[in-house]
Order: C-alpha cells, then structure tokens, then sequence
C-alpha cells in the first residue's frame, strides 16, 4: 500500500468498510426526517471518508438515499453507476480536476454502484441524505436477477460484485 494511503488510514482512524477500502463516519447530523418511502425515521445527512488504495475497490451496492461523493486527495476515483434494472452502467470520475462534473458526483438513491481508484489511492467522501443505515445498503452478488443483469450488460463489471 501506497505510504500515504497507510498514514491517512492512521491518522484519520479509518477502519475496514464491508465492500472494500477504508472509512469512518465523520458526521450524522442531530436533526432527523421522516423519509417517504416507508423507512423509518434517521438521520438527516451523514458523511464519511472514504479511502480505496492501489488494487482495491468498493464492491457492487446500493443504498436506498442520494449518495454523493467528493474528492480530497489521491488521484481520480472511477465510479460505476447502474440503473436500478441494471440496463445501463455509467463510468463517473471523481477527481481534483477542473474539469465539470469531477468534484463531485451523484449517485441517486437505489442506483447500483462501485468504485475503484485509478491511482496509488483515492480518499474521498460520500454524504448521504436521507442520512445512511445498514438497513438501507444491500450487495449485488446477493441479488441473482441483477447480477445476472450486470453479466449481460458487461462481464468485466462482475468482477467487481
């Protein structure tokens, strides 16, 4: 692992995340919404840091609330996104550059996702809104009707379930 990935890990207290790379949850905010669709109530925004280093990557997932990203350091993180039915796969970049639409990204809530960094390391954030729960992300490789779906889209996208 690339030293500075191994000190950021350290010094910002990141610990393993369940679909790769490192985080901590930085903020969950005192003020709670009652979101729409039936879940109950949470908080109203989260935030973590999230880091991928060199040969890591975060695995196909979902979460039931907006999620976007945004960059701090490393080089560029390519994100996937996929439709619900899996009937199409973005590839997004979330990077320092300048250029539109690499700050940040949207990954709008039940939208399929994975990341991978295109460098030695990406550290980057994701604020959620309806704020994040467990109960709210679910894998790919435990959907077979979308895994099956991702398959046919594009086989190299398995690899990262």
């Amino acid at each position: 692992m690339h030293p500075r990935a191994s000190a950021l890990i350290d010094r910002l207290r990141l610990e393993p995340h369940p679909e790769g790379g490192h985080f901590r949850e930085i903020h969950r905010s005192f003020g709670t919404v009652q979101p729409g669709d039936g879940r109950f109530e949470r908080a109203a925004v989260t935030s973590i840091y999230f880091l991928l280093a060199a040969g890591q990557h975060s695995r196909w997932h979902r979460v039931r609330s907006d999620e976007i990203w945004h960059f701090y350091e490393g080089g560029p993180l390519e994100l996937l996104v996929g439709s619900p039915l899996l009937d199409r796969v973005e590839r997004l970049v979330v990077s320092s550059s300048a250029g539109p639409g690499q700050l940040v990204q949207v990954v709008p809530a039940g939208w399929w996702q994975a990341a991978r960094p295109q460098s030695a390391y990406s550290l980057v954030g994701c604020t959620v809104a309806p704020g994040f729960e467990f109960a709210d992300f679910s894998f790919l490789r435990d959907d077979l009707h979308a895994l099956g779906a991702l398959e046919r889209l594009n086989p190299e996208f398995v690899m990262l379930a």
